[in-house]
């Protein structure tokens, strides 16, 4: 990292953060954004579940679209040119949803917009990542301001501070250009893909550094905006992660899935934690390099959910499309409040539970590919030793 492993320029934007309030940070899509959206200072849980914190609403009911669009894996050996066509692309469907209908307030894409996946190794995914910031968000970011809009979406990023390592990242940027989440993936699936795992950094796989340069509340972040408190997340088949989200005072969680996803967990992560959810997954995808249009039929199913877990709208047809909602906040927050969880009974198994694998086992090292990464991962499963 830096010569002061710790002390670093996002840790100083992080620590500014906590100056200036419990939302998010501040900053311009040409700065350096840190991943924290809150006062990492401090863990963020309420104590009076009804008054947890939140920013003014700059309108009663906001309009939401979920986008479903197609991936498209850009050419590692030269990726220039198939991200250029994917922001295209983007930017495009960004025209296409705010050209027709109310406007929206917050457009919701995949996690792979911009490069699209393969089974790159980490030369290639290092080849393919973005910074975050760059001139990919501040194309972008000029959309939001166009469209007075919030718009998220997610990339594989690369990061001065993290040399070394790739990162799966989730942004939003704000109507004002302004990057205010810059979200990592919490942790990656194992176990479930023949013969290889990710090689992509999470927070879990660093988590003691990550909570020295960032503090602890940046592990499950929130985002209090003009629109809501957001959280964002591409992981499944996880309701802890959403419990801690909703009871931080999550009110909309964002997720995305690129290559399928169960409908049911998405349902219940609102029903259980009364929130809203939305669910952005890959439309039918054409000339996408080593997978058929609709890879193992997993396409579509784009989705919002409302706090009891009925859908708000879906997409009709596996090809792109948006799903759009309109959502009444002010009325939502009146009534609102975090989950009420009889903690006592839970706590004494939580702490004695022991995870399958440590975390920080990608501090020391970083997998070179997918095939290295599940030999890896393999040796450092605990299961098998106990």
């Amino acid at each position: 990292m830096n010569n002061h492993p710790h002390f670093t320029r996002r840790r100083l934007l992080a620590g500014t953060a906590g100056l200036i309030g419990s939302t998010a940070v501040l900053t311009s899509a040409t700065a350096l954004a840190s991943p924290a959206g809150s006062n990492s200072s401090r863990l963020s849980i309420p104590e009076n579940g009804r008054a947890y914190e939140r920013a003014p609403l700059r309108k009663d009911t906001i309009t939401v679209s979920a986008i479903q669009s197609r991936v498209r894996a850009v050419d590692a050996g030269n990726p220039a040119g198939g991200i250029r066509s994917n922001l295209d692309h983007m930017l495009e469907l960004i025209d296409k949803s705010q050209s027709f209908g109310a406007p929206k307030d917050l457009l919701c894409f995949h996690e792979f917009p911009i490069q699209g996946w393969n089974p790159w190794d980490r030369k290639e995914t290092e080849r393919v990542a973005i910074e975050i910031p760059g001139p990919e968000t501040e194309e972008i970011a000029a959309r939001a301001k166009q469209y007075r809009c919030y718009i998220k979406f997610g990339a594989y990023a690369v990061d001065p501070d993290w040399p070394g390592h790739i990162l799966s990242i989730t942004t939003i940027i704000g109507p004002d250009g302004v990057i205010l989440a810059r979200d990592w993936k919490a942790r990656n699936i194992k176990g479930v893909f023949p013969g290889f795992e990710l090689v992509t950094t999470t927070i879990y796989n660093v988590l003691d550094q990550y909570i020295e340069m960032y503090g602890e509340d940046a592990v499950i972040p929130i985002h209090r905006t003009a629109i809501g408190n957001l959280c964002t997340s591409s992981v499944q088949l996880e309701p802890e992660l959403f419990r801690v989200m909703a009871i931080k005072g999550a009110e909309l969680i964002l997720r995305t899935a690129s290559g399928g996803f169960t409908p049911a967990d998405i349902q219940m992560c609102s029903r259980y934690n009364s929130v809203y959810t939305v669910i952005v997954n890959n439309a039918v995808s054409p000339d996408n390099p080593g997978f058929m249009d609709d890879a193992f039929g997993a396409a579509g199913g784009t989705a919002i959910y409302d706090p009891q877990g009925e859908i708000l709208s879906e997409a009709r047809s596996k090809f792109e499309q948006q799903a759009i909602a309109r959502i009444p906040m002010a009325a939502f927050r009146a009534r609102h409040q975090i989950p009420d969880v009889h903690m006592p009974l839970y706590s004494t198994a939580f702490q004695k539970y022991q995870p399958r694998f440590e975390p920080g086992l990608f501090s020391t090292y970083q997998p070179t590919s997918l095939h290295d990464a599940k030999r890896y991962l393999d040796s450092k499963d605990l299961w098998k030793q106990r």
